[in-house]
């Protein structure tokens, strides 16, 4: 299914950020500058205008009809407990039986649930609503600490800034990593995060001389992923045991050294398939995998597809 057509759902008290963030990766035309173009609709539920949730009033471009064919549906987030009406969860609940791709910002999980869309389903929402989320729809399977969550075409993401996460995942995932990169360039924001909620839940561990930021030490990672090296190695890089290392990256990034080194090494590995011609053992070693057996292990693992098929899949020529 090509990627053509987005419609988002606004009601009253819709949020504006979480609603700017999905027009600002699908509503802005940016095919001049060679990114795919969208026909863009931001609709409610009579086409009237609806009050943000910042109190000034936002004019939608029609009624729920562009959610019949669209591509893609998006439901910002709004305030938790929102009336869903009839309407508006009839048309969700038919997008989602023809596998159009569904996805929600924040507490906009809250309207997919009372359109029974979470029954049995992988989502996520902001970290200070998932136990709302699990206790209010039970069969929902909430995941707390993700920042976004796939499950087939339906994809909810937790606060804020992680809908840009699901966005570029989007773009990513239609267009291929060398457009979602160029984009997250233009929009000034990571390609791709590791790690889940868990580094932004209420106080993160305070910054001290005795355990400053990482960030010195992810850039020159990131800067030399081809360059084979242990935990150990990096903790010595860091100034640190490797107990304290372990501890301060996951503080700063949510997840281990090993799962974030191997993130980013799956990215790089995604780029060089889709943009150069190397071998797949070469794509291996200038990744920092060492051999093409091992980039096939966690390509296949974090990608689902092998790199000879992704490769034919983004590069078929």
């Amino acid at each position: 299914m090509a990627l053509r057509r987005v419609a988002v759902v606004v009601l009253d008290q819709v949020a504006p950020f979480e609603l700017g963030v999905v027009c600002e990766v699908f509503g802005t035309d940016r095919s001049v500058d060679g990114f795919p173009s969208y026909d863009f609709q931001v609709c409610s539920p009579d086409g009237a205008a609806v009050r943000t949730r910042s109190g000034f009033m936002l004019q939608p471009h029609a009624d729920l009809s562009p959610l019949a064919d669209a591509d893609l549906v998006a439901v910002p987030a709004h305030p938790v407990g929102s009336p869903v009406p009839d309407a508006v969860g009839e048309a969700l609940r038919a997008v989602a039986a023809r596998g159009a791709y569904l996805i929600s910002v924040c507490s906009g999980a809250f309207l997919l649930g009372e359109a029974g869309l979470l029954d049995g389903r992988e989502c996520t929402t902001h970290w200070k609503y998932a136990a709302e989320l699990a206790a209010r729809f039970p069969r929902a399977k909430v995941h707390p600490n993700a920042l976004y969550i796939e499950d087939g075409p339906l994809l909810t993401s937790a606060g804020t800034a992680a809908g840009i996460d699901l966005c570029l995942h989007l773009v990513r995932r239609e267009h291929g990593s060398g457009v979602a990169t160029r984009l997250a360039r233009r929009m000034v924001v990571p390609p791709h995060r590791d790690g889940g909620q868990a580094q932004y839940v209420e106080a993160p561990l305070p910054r001290t001389p005795d355990a400053p930021t990482l960030a010195p030490l992810l850039t020159w990672i990131m800067e030399n992923l081809h360059h084979p090296c242990t935990i150990e190695e990096l903790a010595t890089r860091a100034h640190m045991s490797p107990r304290t290392f372990a501890r301060r990256f996951r503080a700063e990034t949510g997840t281990t050294p090993f799962d974030w080194l191997t993130g980013q090494r799956v990215l790089l590995a995604r780029r060089l398939l889709e943009e150069t011609t190397l071998s797949v053992e070469s794509v291996a070693l200038r990744a920092g995998f060492g051999d093409a057996a091992t980039l096939r292990h966690h390509f296949t693992r974090r990608v689902g597809a092998t790199p000879h098929n992704y490769r034919a899949t983004f590069c078929p020529t």
